[in-house]
């Protein structure tokens, strides 16, 4: 069972290894008529893992090793289908080694617990919605680091090989925001669904535990991220910055505090 558990990983890094090799004369295009098909297998092999992991005998068990991984995978699978309309060749030299790593941590990090209320159509709103948006901010952190990586090679006067093929500084500028606008509406719609939710289950409508705590921290940052954008015309380095500390918070929000939970507690 490890072993399958552990195939997803092996296929990411494999990827990675492909596409990061020394490039040929002719070889790059013929690399990129089939990355496409190969990066989809090998999110298929891991949407079967996760769910093996997931949902064992019609349960439902989840935690925070399972949250990593299902927002790499998420955030993969809107990598794969951006990719297929615009040039993002280097973004797989981040994305694919982190999925790599994250696809292992439900091994090397199986803490989980049972999910009492997996039947709950609030509840299946609330969890869809919270991945999905912390999916696409994981994609926007990535795509800042790349952006980051971009700027500097263009202040040296020259970029690394890996960064020749990105698209120029503005429309990966433009894919970021888009990125953030749509996952910050997600985010929008968890805090709801949640507070809902809470009422619906609990009788009272919002409960100030650590999670919420972050995920309202990082639901502020963001949102003040997008206000400079719009009214101040944030960009740049400042955005960047922004992008990945709102990013490091909403971590904070759900895996930190599960790792403490699980890890550092010992609770489940």
């Amino acid at each position: 069972m490890i072993l399958i558990e552990l195939l997803p990983s092996a296929l990411y890094a494999a990827l990675a290894f492909w596409f990061m090799r020394p490039a040929r004369a002719g070889a790059h295009a013929a690399a990129g008529g089939v990355r496409p098909a190969a990066l989809a297998a090998a999110l298929l092999v891991h949407a079967a893992v996760l769910s093996l992991q997931i949902f064992p005998e019609g349960r439902m068990r989840f935690g925070a090793g399972d949250a990593l991984a299902v927002m790499t995978w998420l955030a993969l699978v809107f990598y794969w289908i951006e990719s297929l309309s615009s040039r993002l060749d280097g973004l797989h030299m981040l994305a694919l080694p982190a999925a790599a790593l994250c696809a292992a941590v439900p091994v090397i990090w199986p803490g989980r617990h049972d999910i009492g209320n997996a039947d709950n159509l609030l509840f299946r709103a609330h969890f869809v919605m919270a991945m999905t948006a912390y999916s696409l901010f994981t994609l926007a952190a990535l795509h800042a680091m790349l952006m980051s990586a971009v700027e500097r090679n263009l202040h040296r006067g020259r970029l690394i090989r890996l960064l020749e093929n990105m698209p120029p500084l503005l429309v990966m500028e433009g894919l970021l925001f888009r990125l953030i606008t749509i996952a910050f509406v997600l985010l929008s719609a968890t805090l709801i669904t949640g507070i809902a939710f809470s009422e619906q289950v609990f009788g009272k409508p919002l409960a100030f535990s650590h999670k919420t705590v972050f995920a309202i921290l990082a639901w502020v940052v963001f949102g003040t991220l997008l206000a400079g954008r719009h009214f101040r015309g944030w960009r740049g380095r400042l955005a960047l910055r922004w992008t990945l500390g709102g990013f490091f918070v909403l971590l904070l929000a759900y895996i930190g505090t599960q790792f403490v939970l699980e890890v550092v507690l010992g609770r489940a």
